[in-house]
């Protein structure tokens, strides 16, 4: 895919999932009488708006990012009942969880059409194992895993997920074999070599179920909770540990190329792709950061216990900054992904 479709791919995809996004806020404070002054897609200069009702309806030039401004929002008092800040501490929380709500909820809808789809569900049973298989010494056909060093496996997605967190390749495994659990402790996996890199590779092939109307939504939840636990993970990764480095962060660019290598490998791995972005997305917002999402429910939430309002000027305050501070990491990350591609 050329570099001019693949941004015009990108910034549709981008600007639809911040529009579900802001979407959910919006309609959630609709919803508890809050005012809305404006609801736009971007950042930046206006270049298109139309006014309906009290709302201002707007695009901005920088198809990155987007907000609801509701009024009251940032201050402590305001004459005007509608006002956000005067909305009870619960239902700011929920206008707050409203967005990254929606993001996950559009994951799991792409996740079920992807599933519905298909021609079988993946399960956690192994079925077979390929030639040179290392697993078979431990495992056995119809072995059902359910867990890998202490995590619940719920679909065939969750074996490749902790296999690729694994630096050996050893792990211990609890199936169901026989109607009984069989613990097995230091299973060793297969490792490959790939490209200069030792990886943890599965070699065994897993029972596809059949679909029916019942089992679908349910494996669609399950990959749904399967990829919200691997985004929470690599955030975790990304700031606690030396597993990745800030050099491997993917900013608009790099999510940009992602998201065009996808399209051209198929619809499928396109859905995938955006599903796993709109996850990603929802699983950000809410970490308890001051200027997301999750850190303003963090805000309310300590209103809550301490039953008094943080000053608004102070809260502003630490908004603005970490504010800035993202705003400094997505300079950072989009100058890393522009090196990436010359170099």
């Amino acid at each position: 895919m050329n570099i001019l479709l693949t941004a015009v791919v990108a910034i549709f995809v981008f600007g639809a999932l911040i529009l579900i996004h802001e979407f959910g806020h919006f309609i959630a404070a609709k919803k508890f009488g809050v005012k809305v002054n404006e609801f736009a897609i971007g950042m930046g200069p206006t270049v298109w708006s139309t006014q309906k009702g009290e709302t201002t309806y707007a695009l901005r030039a920088l198809p990155v990012g987007g907000f609801v401004s509701m009024e009251g929002e940032e201050e402590g008092e305001n004459p005007d009942s509608r006002a956000f800040c005067n909305r009870k501490p619960w239902q700011r929380l929920i206008i707050m969880a409203a967005g990254p709500a929606m993001n996950l909820l559009l994951g799991y809808l792409i996740v079920l059409g992807l599933t519905a789809s298909g021609n079988a569900i993946a399960t956690p049973v192994i079925h077979s194992f390929d030639e040179d298989a290392v697993t078979a010494q431990y495992f056995e056909p119809g072995d059902r895993i359910l867990s890998m060093d202490g995590h619940r496996i719920h679909t065939a997605n969750d074996i490749s997920f902790y296999l690729s967190r694994e630096d050996d390749g050893v792990m211990d495994v609890v199936v169901q074999r026989g109607g009984e659990q069989v613990s097995i402790p230091d299973v060793h996996f297969k490792m490959t070599n790939i490209q200069g890199m030792d990886l943890v590779t599965i070699d065994f092939i897993v029972v596809g179920e059949e679909k029916t109307f019942f089992n679908v939504p349910v494996y669609a939840l399950d990959w749904t909770i399967s990829l919200t636990k691997q985004a929470w993970f690599s955030l975790w990764d990304l700031a606690f540990s030396d597993r990745y480095s800030m050099e491997q962060m993917s900013g608009p660019v790099g999510v940009a190329g992602a998201i065009g290598e996808s399209a051209a490998m198929g619809l499928d791995q396109f859905a995938i792709m955006v599903g796993v972005i709109t996850i990603n997305l929802g699983v950000f917002n809410l970490l308890p950061i001051p200027a997301l999402d999750g850190g303003r429910i963090v805000f309310v939430l300590l209103e809550r216990i301490r039953r008094k309002r943080l000053n608004p000027k102070i809260e502003g305050c630490i908004n603005t900054a970490c504010m800035l501070a993202l705003l400094a990491l997505m300079v950072f990350v989009t100058f890393n992904d522009i090196i990436k591609l010359i170099f």
